[in-house]
């Protein structure tokens, strides 16, 4: 339950702190008092958005702060999942800043808005008027439908996890099919690349050959006539440079004993002899071997040419690209080949998967018809005790045309608050008022199910009043025997039932400014606000007589 609540610089509020009781707390103040803010300010802690608007100094922060006891919720394992300390006290804040940022804390940890929204949602329930508006909406029917059964959670569960499965595998089918659809277009194509590179017969490496292969033949003549240059160096028979070394290399040879110089001169000489002539004989082998040959160089400039072709095809740089381009051509034509195959053994998959799903769904309308009927009664039996004893509630549950993530269910409210007449939709047949006692009536069958904490209910006494009103904080105080009931009223018929009684009002500040206050009333300010509710301020003595049976009559 909410046990205490802090505002401080927010819209009309300065600075605010509330002791909340367990039961039921009533609110009331005249109109543009501020009620309404607080619930806003409330909002911030369930993860709801906001910006410096909600600044009433706009050079200070905006502090909320709310505590909670939280013991027997069993809510241990959702702080440990989001990696928080638990503790039966639970403190929840939220700092908006000047320079727009906002902050969140759970027991002083930061927190993110999605982590207080998930918490929040577990801790309070706040019904505002506009939500009486849902009420029309089909999603929230099935929900609350859902939420009357036994069984709903796991049934439902059951048929979401089984329409996942489905719809999962019914885009892999769609997207096989496409696939298989634009191969059809694409493998005669893809079939000709391949052929083209497959028939090429590509090796790693073989580019660079044939490019310094290309490279040579293209200087065949210059290169052997620089050989030819070289291999001069031994014609001329006694004349050659060679002979000429021979010779000198004899004839220091003879005169090397004589001079220790000499003979390593000599030494030196002779390997000059013996590498020249080494020089010379793989010149001459060189020369013998490079023979100038057109044909070859067409064969080797054709297979460049194809090579580079290729290359610009495929958008690559290397033979060993193209190679693996091939490869990859190969795999999608051996996937194509096999589609045909994959998309049988998909369909059936499909197939299983949606007489899963249509089993689940059987299972899941059954238990909603079943559901229907025991919450016509609920409801019925409610809103016959608020004033409406003729009203007719029918929960239609249809097949839907096609199934959803919640079933293959349409189902819809149809109402009557009167005798004869047809039943119809939601909206069409039913006032403010009446849709307000509605809406109290499903809230107070709902909370019998699906307990939360706290339930805040703003001006869900909207259209009603007199005897009504009395049966209207007579269920609020019912609930309140299961949970903390805070109900934002203007009604003293309401107000009058209430545990605790918090009163806003507007007064001028030391800054000169209008501020809203909140303060509890005490038992005999209470019945001095109740009958000013019933009468005017001050209240007139049949008033007070009023108020005082209406407090005394719980």
């Amino acid at each position: 339950m909410l046990t205490n609540l802090h505002i401080e610089n927010y819209a009309l509020i300065q600075q605010s702190d509330l002791s909340l009781q367990q039961g039921f707390v009533a609110i009331t103040g005249e109109t543009g008092a501020g009620k309404s803010v607080m619930l806003g300010a409330l909002g911030l802690l369930l993860g709801q958005r906001a910006d410096t608007q909600v600044l009433a100094d706009k050079e200070r922060k905006c502090v909320v702060e709310a505590t909670f006891d939280i013991a027997g919720l069993g809510l241990e394992k959702l702080f440990a999942d989001n990696d928080f300390d638990y503790d039966d006290q639970l403190i929840l804040r939220r700092e908006i800043l000047p320079s727009a940022k906002s902050r969140g804390f759970i027991n002083d940890s930061p927190a993110s808005l999605q982590q207080m929204k998930e918490i929040g949602s577990r801790l309070v329930d706040i019904h505002s008027q506009h939500e009486t508006l849902t009420l029309a909406d089909s999603h929230f029917q099935i929900a609350l439908l859902d939420s009357l059964a036994t069984n709903g959670d796991s049934t439902l569960s059951a048929y979401q996890s089984a329409y996942r499965e489905y719809t999962s595998l019914k885009k892999q089918l769609e997207r096989l099919t496409d696939e298989d659809a634009q191969n059809k277009r694409d493998i005669d194509y893809m079939q000709f690349q391949f052929d083209e590179l497959q028939n090429a017969q590509l090796k790693d490496g073989e580019q660079e050959d044939l490019e310094q292969e290309s490279e040579l033949l293209s200087h065949v003549e210059g290169i052997k006539q620089g050989l030819q240059a070289a291999l001069s160096l031994n014609e001329g028979d006694d004349l050659s440079t060679l002979h000429q070394l021979s010779s000198a290399a004899n004839a220091l040879s003879r005169i090397a004993s004589y001079h220790a110089g000499i003979g390593e001169l000599h030494q030196r000489m002779d390997s000059c002899v013996i590498e020249l002539r080494d020089i010379l004989d793989e010149l001459s082998r060189v020369d013998d071997q490079l023979q100038f040959s057109p044909e070859r160089q067409q064969q080797v400039a054709d297979r460049l040419d194809l090579i580079y072709r290729l290359q610009q095809k495929h958008a690559v740089k290397t033979v060993s690209q193209l190679i693996n381009v091939r490869e990859e051509l190969d795999a999608k034509l051996c996937r194509m080949g096999n589609m045909d195959a994959q998309i049988r053994a998909t369909m059936e998959q499909v197939d299983r998967a949606f007489r899963t799903m249509q089993a689940a769904a059987q299972r899941l309308t059954a238990q909603r018809k079943q559901s229907a009927a025991r919450l016509e009664q609920q409801i019925l039996g409610t809103l016959s005790a608020l004033g409406m004893p003729n009203a007719r509630l029918k929960v239609q549950v249809t097949a839907a045309d096609s199934c959803h993530p919640n079933g293959c269910d349409h189902v819809v409210f149809l109402f009557n608050a009167n005798k004869g007449g047809e039943y119809r939709e939601l909206g069409k047949v039913i006032s403010g008022g009446e849709l307000s006692r509605l809406m109290l009536a499903i809230k107070s069958m709902a909370t019998q199910h699906k307990l939360l904490p706290t339930i805040i209910f703003d001006e869900i006494d909207s259209g009603v009043s007199g005897d009504i009103s009395v049966a209207v904080g007579n269920i609020m105080r019912q609930m309140s025997q299961r949970m903390q009931v805070i109900a934002i009223t203007h009604l003293p018929q309401i107000a009058a039932q209430a545990g605790q009684h918090l009163k806003v009002y507007k007064s001028e500040g030391a800054d000169g400014n209008t501020h809203s206050q909140v303060r509890q009333l005490s038992a005999d300010e209470k019945i001095n606000e109740i009958a000013i509710m019933l009468s005017s301020d001050p209240p007139t003595a049949a008033a007070l007589q009023t108020a005082r049976e209406l407090s005394n009559s719980l």
